[in-house]
């Protein structure tokens, strides 16, 4: 059974959508941010203020390419999209589902980047952040999800009839 992967900007929702998508379909559920402070015993915040930004990919990098799951919804940090290590084996372990937002409901969603533990460098706006990763995004996906004006609800429904079409079709493993 193959891995459905949750991509995206800090605030579209890959842990909560994550873990209504797992119970939805019936799979465990794998965030990696979670992994990440569990592994590490402290905050993203505080990793990021004790590694830096580049020290932080570096160790989320590490982190994602250890995954070994099969038949979960995982939920990645914002970052992972600047290991391009980390991203081929995601994509490999699973499919990935990128979850688009607007600058504008992605600056509506955020408060504080340094408190949600985002990892930006210095002087970098959250506009910069954003047309940095966008195409990294778009680049690392087997498919995108637009989220603007949807509900929680009806984006796992989305998600979930995709990925049971493409089971249907021989897609993606089962």
């Amino acid at each position: 059974m193959s891995n459905l992967i949750l991509i995206g900007m800090p605030g579209s929702g890959k842990t909560t959508l994550g873990r209504v998508l797992a119970r939805e379909l019936r799979r465990p559920f794998l965030d990696v941010d979670d992994l990440i402070r569990d592994t590490m015993g402290a905050s993203l915040s505080a990793l990021i203020d004790q590694w830096g930004v580049e020290g932080f990919r570096t160790l989320e990098e590490n982190v994602n390419l250890s995954v070994a799951a099969d038949g979960c919804v995982i939920a990645t940090g914002g970052s992972v999209i600047y290991g391009p290590r980390a991203m081929e084996h995601l994509r490999k372990i699973g499919q990935v589902y990128y979850l688009r937002l607007s600058y504008e409901e992605v600056a509506k969603r955020l408060g504080d980047l340094a408190l949600r533990g985002v990892s930006v460098r210095p002087g970098q706006t959250l506009l910069d952040l954003y047309n940095e990763r966008v195409p990294l995004y778009e680049m690392y996906a087997h498919h995108t999800i637009c989220c603007d004006g949807k509900s929680p609800q009806a984006i796992v429904e989305e998600i979930a009839a995709h990925r049971l079409a493409e089971e249907r079709a021989g897609r993606v493993p089962e």
